[in-house]
């Protein structure tokens, strides 16, 4: 699971582990001295789910788990588990593992509107410690790739990585930002055009084992999407696996707590949280950790009311909070509530032009783009991105010089219409071969709105 945390309060996922593909160890051998013995290593679907969960515990050194493996598996599906093989490995281990999760992931429309599409959702990713640098992850990660172009993901797969400095060698960059929040007791959130809709919503508290909060989570989760630049909705088999509370994860905890916006009977918002319980010199100090806060801007207000206005509690911590988002603005300015700003979404146009041509645009545009793309070798050369009046844009072949040299990272790093491929230029990250060629694709990637963080998966 690519990313530690991705689970909205904070249970574990695996990660990959191995640092260098094989071109990056053949360039450092004369810096480093060494270079790993490389393996021949063969991908495929992963049949045993016991040897599966094993290889993902020993990768995170995590405690083993006390449901069976169908249980502790359950929210990824039997036919989305892979797995590699190397003849000297241990037998009782994969050499690395990963999986797939069927997501929606909003993107810009044409004329700044939205759409949501279908993506690959890498996670579980892993490579057993005795693996490391025999290109385990490289080989996992092309299987991946031939996967993603063949299937129905828009060309996308995207991830939240634990380890940032492994998959931009791999072709992902980084769509989107996030950060946390932290809110006092009794915190005020002024939004004078919103009251109306405010207070319409009814919120309730529940738990999420209960049975049908898992559908109602993602229907409120869908209902936001559509309006959310950057969203991600999962399979409801997620929700349900992430939902589940063990023994491990009651340990000293309350059990996980959903609270739901309604309107005219329909959910439209939620929080998912735990809190804290802790006293300071006989009076109250427990902490209120939402790991995810879904809804629209009308609902989420709503629940930050009720959320900081828990009793027995004097702080709410909001997680996975993207860097423009409203609350910022509701509580008055983000100097005392702000935290630490780090990557959220990372997006991989596996297949280009089909990738291109999902999105929308904002404006016409007549570009050649010169992508370098070592990983996905259908994307690498140039291409002619054109869109019409409409905002529809179309990617093909071409042998005319291009105005832009990009690498595919980067590319995708603008994918969502949020980070600016002008402050590459100026970086000194990309050439422009025709002056303003680099403004010119901002403007037609550009959405009004900066992306959202991305819930964990």
């Amino acid at each position: 699971m690519p990313r530690a945390g991705s689970h909205p309060l904070g249970l574990r996922r695996a990660l990959p582990l191995e640092q260098f593909n094989p071109e990056t160890r053949l360039r450092r051998i004369f810096q480093c001295g060494f270079i790993g013995d490389m393996a021949d290593v063969h991908v495929g679907p992963a049949r045993d789910a016991r040897r599966f969960l094993d290889t993902d515990e020993l990768v995170w050194f995590a405690e083993p788990s006390r449901e069976s493996p169908a249980q502790a598996l359950s929210g990824i599906r039997e036919d989305q588990r892979f797995a590699a093989e190397v003849a000297d490995g241990d037998p009782a281990y994969y050499a690395g593992v990963y999986g797939v999760y069927p997501l929606t992931l909003t993107v810009p429309g044409s004329r700044q509107s939205l759409q949501q599409l279908p993506v690959s959702g890498l996670t579980f990713v892993g490579v057993h410690p005795d693996e490391r640098r025999r290109g385990v992850l490289t080989a996992m990660l092309r299987d991946h790739f031939e996967r993603v172009r063949g299937g129905d993901w828009s060309g996308l797969s995207v991830l939240h990585a634990s380890e940032p400095a492994i998959y931009g060698r791999h072709g992902y960059g980084v769509a989107s930002l996030e950060t946390r929040v932290t809110l006092s007791r009794g915190a005020t959130f002024t939004a004078p055009t919103l009251e109306q809709e405010v207070s319409a919503l009814r919120t309730r508290l529940v738990a999420a084992g209960e049975p049908g909060v898992t559908d109602r989570m993602k229907a409120a989760a869908q209902h936001a999407g559509a309006l959310t630049l950057g969203s991600v909705v999962r399979e409801l088999e997620t929700y349900e696996m992430f939902g589940r509370d063990t023994p491990q994860t009651l340990r000293d905890k309350e059990p996980q707590r959903i609270l739901f916006a309604t309107r005219d009977g329909s959910d439209v918002g939620y929080a998912w949280f735990r809190r804290k319980q802790k006293w300071e010199e006989g009076r109250p100090d427990g902490t209120v950790e939402v790991g995810e806060l879904v809804g629209d801007p009308a609902a989420e207000l709503a629940l930050l009311r009720r959320l900081v206005d828990l009793d027995l509690t004097s702080s709410v911590i909001l997680n996975g909070r993207g860097v423009d988002d409203p609350v910022l603005a509701w509580a008055g300015g983000d100097r005392s509530i702000h935290g630490p700003t780090w990557d959220s979404l990372w997006i991989r146009l596996v297949d280009l032009s089909l990738a291109m041509e999902r999105r929308g645009y904002a404006a016409p545009v007549d570009l050649v783009l010169e992508i370098e793309d070592a990983a996905c070798a259908w994307n690498q050369g140039r291409w002619r991105l054109t869109v019409d009046e409409e905002g529809t844009g179309h990617l093909a072949r071409t042998d005319d010089s291009p105005d832009l040299v990009l690498a595919t990272q980067l590319l995708a790093t603008a994918y969502l219409g949020s980070r600016s491929l002008e402050a590459a230029r100026v970086a000194g990250l990309l050439v422009e071969q025709r002056a303003g060629a680099a403004r010119e694709l901002d403007d037609v990637l550009r959405m009004p709105l900066v992306a959202a963080a991305a819930v964990g998966f």
